[in-house]
């Protein structure tokens, strides 16, 4: 046999494995032993195990308990009786799991790496309102006297047909389990893997979390970003914790106020705009204290400095307002618009958007919209949708000139569709705010960071400073300071 033909100009092609290789694969080797729970959408994963040969090695047992009755049975009742949850796709991994490690002697399996996968998921609706969604997950060793690892994942359905929707499932199931046994040492990778043989346009991945002795090392927050980076999802969101949190849980009927911004880092401003606007949020009609959420928003498109994410720097910016008590969403969103109907997509309640008088003469550019076929009325259509508010926060011109919602400069063209919803209320001034922050900027205070001034630390709320100074954020260092001030 003579040796592969090189052409010139021929590059280097990233080889795939089919799915029915990598099930190949797993159910040869003589140690991977496990079992298949799968509720909602037929046993699609494990169908790809018996199809490709030699699975009597691998699968221990496969089963759909879709009555409920027989589910409660078997991983106990939900409270809230729901089946597509977190919850209940934990105790199938849990249960499945204890079952092959009592039924199977370790004496008898010495080297038996033991898995349980497992998911629940709801598909299409018979009426094609609702796409579905579900829970994925795997809980597997490495090695037979260690602890077993855990990934957990939750997808959106983007298909409209339940069929394909099933497929896709299969595919993923196959991705997961294969990437968990062979691409565990680089978790980036192993999730971009979990496209393999699917498109963006198939499914939507929007919360992941790693746990166990093979990921200690794994910071899940990260890996959200990942989802966003790479497309795989619009937002992923962040408790006050700093745990990853699946957005519709907690978007879910609420009346919501976001404020966007860089944050980088968090400031007097940001946290006065918070306080105030909220103030007069709660006041609004139909809107409960109890059932309002506030979400900080950092985008993506402001996050790429020379086309290139800083990870450590995003990281830092959601920490700093996570130790504040808030909850932080990091999105894809370039324009406001997309923000509030993304929000749209969980809640039918009232929603705020809290911003500084420069932000909003920025929404009245009409550059941003030229992609739209009904350009900036179409995307103020969306935006000022359901009764959304602005709550402007004054800022000084260069002349020392307080702008504020009545005397802002828009674009001549833009002038009448301002005054339109400057009239309707739409946009309204935080009055009662603290016009000692009115000379706070972000970006200055970092460069006084950067270049170890003095006198950023109360230009900030209490405590930042201090978390900014032990973690060195932002590109702080003692000695700079030191250097700065002899």
């Amino acid at each position: 046999m003579g040796t592969e033909i090189k052409l010139k100009g021929d590059r280097v092609i990233e080889q795939i494995p089919s799915i029915k290789d990598k099930a190949l694969r797993i159910n040869l080797n003589e140690n991977i032993y496990g079992t298949f729970a799968e509720i909602g959408a037929g046993q699609e994963t494990v169908r790809h195990f018996f199809r490709s040969g030699g699975s009597s090695g691998t699968i221990a047992k496969a089963m759909s308990a879709y009555d409920k009755d027989f589910s409660d049975a078997i991983y106990g009742t939900e409270s809230d009786g729901r089946y597509v949850t977190e919850e209940r796709l934990k105790k199938m991994l849990t249960h499945e799991g204890q079952i092959i490690e009592e039924r199977l002697s370790r004496e008898k399996h010495p080297t038996k790496l033991f898995f349980s996968y497992a998911n629940t998921v709801a598909t299409i609706d018979f009426a094609k309102q609702f796409k579905g969604h579900g829970w994925v997950g795997i809980r597997y060793q490495i090695e037979p006297d260690e602890a077993y690892n855990e990934i957990i994942l939750h997808i959106r359905f983007r298909e409209t047909d339940a069929r394909l929707q099933q497929e896709t499932l299969g595919i993923l199931g196959v991705n997961l389990i294969y990437g968990a046994f062979y691409k565990y040492n680089d978790p980036k990778r192993l999730l971009r893997y979990l496209y393999d043989h699917l498109d963006k346009d198939q499914l939507e991945i929007d919360t992941i979390n790693f746990s166990g002795p093979r990921f200690a090392d794994v910071d899940n927050r990260l890996m959200s970003l990942q989802l966003v980076k790479n497309g795989m999802t619009d937002a992923v969101m962040f408790n006050p914790e700093g745990k990853n949190i699946l957005p519709a849980a907690i978007l879910y009927k609420k009346n919501l106020l976001a404020l966007r911004g860089s944050f980088r880092p968090v400031t007097k401003v940001n946290m006065d705009m918070y306080e105030k606007s909220l103030e007069m949020f709660l006041k609004e009609n139909k809107v409960e204290k109890n059932n309002t959420l506030v979400v900080f928003e950092i985008t993506l498109s402001n996050l790429r400095s020379d086309g290139e994410i800083d990870e450590r720097d995003f990281m830092d910016r959601a920490e700093l307002l996570c130790s504040l008590g808030q909850t932080v969403m990091i999105s894809n969103f370039q324009e406001y618009y997309k923000v509030v109907e993304y929000f749209a997509n969980y809640t039918k309640s009232r929603m705020g958007l809290a911003m500084g008088v420069n932000n909003l003469v920025d929404i009245f550019d009409e550059k941003y919209y030229r992609h739209l076929s009904g350009g900036i009325l179409e995307a103020f259509g969306k935006l000022f949708y359901r009764d959304m508010k602005v709550f402007l926060y004054p800022m000084l011109d260069e002349d020392g000139v307080l702008m504020n919602s009545n005397n802002l400069k828009v674009h001549p063209r833009m002038k009448e569709l301002y005054k339109f919803f400057k009239f309707n209320g739409k946009v309204v001034d935080i009055e009662n705010y603290d016009p000692d922050n009115l000379s706070v900027f972000s970006r200055e205070v970092l460069k006084m960071i950067n270049q170890g001034k003095k006198g950023w630390e109360p230009m900030l709320p209490s405590g930042i400073a201090e978390i900014i100074k032990e973690h060195h954020l932002f590109g702080y260092h003692p000695q700079k300071e030191l250097e700065e001030n002899a």
